[in-house]
This record gives C-alpha cells, sequence and structure tokens, in this order.
C-alpha cells in the first residue's frame, strides 16, 4: 500500500474534473475543498464542501467521475489513490454516507430555512469561509432567497430541526 501524497492547492485550483477516470481520496488537513457539477446551462450546484478533518471524492467506481473538485481557499491536502479508498477509509466514508444522506432527504422536504440551519450545524466552522453564493448554491436557492433566510432566521439561536 502506498502513502497519502501530501499536496498544496492554490485557491481556485481545480484538483478534479468531470469526466475523469482516475477520482482519488482527498483529506483536507488545511483549507477547504468543494465538490460540485455544472449543469446543461452552465449553473454550478454545489454537492459538498469539505473543511479541515473531511474527505471529499467522487466516484470511487470503474466509472468517469461526475464531480469537479476544486479549493476554495490554499489547502493542504493527503491524496490516496482509488484502489485503496474503501478499506483504508471506512469510517470517513460512513460519516460522508450519513451527510449526503441526511442532504437528499432535507432537499427533497425541507424548508429553505431548514436546510440553512442544517448546514449550520453541519459546517459551523466555514460559514464566514464560503462566499453567500455558494450557501445558496449548496441550499438549492437563489442569493436572494439566502438574504432573506438569514434575515428570518435571526433571533433564532437554536435549530429548528429535531
Amino acid at each position: 500500500m502506498q502513502e497519502p501524497k501530501h499536496i498544496h492547492i492554490k485557491k481556485g485550483s481545480i484538483i478534479e474534473v468531470a469526466g475523469e477516470l482516475n477520482p482519488k481520496l482527498y483529506e483536507v488537513k488545511r483549507g477547504l475543498l468543494r465538490s460540485y457539477t455544472i449543469d446543461k446551462k452552465g449553473k454550478e450546484h454545489i454537492y459538498l464542501f469539505a473543511p479541515e478533518g473531511w474527505f471529499i471524492a467522487d466516484n470511487i467506481y470503474d466509472s468517469p467521475s461526475e464531480l469537479f473538485i476544486d479549493a476554495i481557499e490554499d489547502s493542504e491536502v493527503c491524496v490516496t489513490e482509488k484502489g485503496e479508498l474503501i478499506s483504508d477509509h471506512l469510517d470517513k466514508f460512513s460519516k460522508r454516507l450519513s451527510v449526503l444522506q441526511r442532504r437528499i432527504t432535507m432537499l427533497m422536504s425541507a424548508s429553505a430555512i431548514e436546510r440553512y440551519d442544517h448546514f449550520i450545524e453541519t459546517y459551523p466552522k466555514i460559514v464566514q469561509r464560503v462566499p453567500q453564493r455558494m450557501i445558496a448554491s449548496y441550499l438549492g436557492i437563489t442569493p436572494e432567497a439566502l438574504s432573506k433566510v438569514k434575515s428570518q432566521n435571526k433571533g433564532n439561536s437554536s435549530s429548528t430541526i429535531s
């Protein structure tokens, strides 16, 4: 088994492109990454953020990746090859799957305020580090709707999600 490779990524650098056949696992040691897709109209849809202590990956099977992965901040990551992903990082996959399952459920059934509260709960340390347009994209709403949600949410210090 190979040792993970440590790399530095400059803010704005794309480290994985949709369609690539050799996706990797990126464990964030410092900085902030995101994965996203771009629809046919050119609009970005953010799938996942990965701050320190998180990892991010796209497809781990033998098919092309579907997502782009880039750095929102200058970052330091450990890169692991696809063949070593599952056995060596099972606990991290469990956390990622849990976050993604909850996210999908919320996109289908929760209000924008509930989705925003869940974002704050899931990513408490990145709210000030991520541009508002990216938070809106992650929530599946417009930046204007996010502003409205945030103004309605002021004074509500506890999450509305059970």
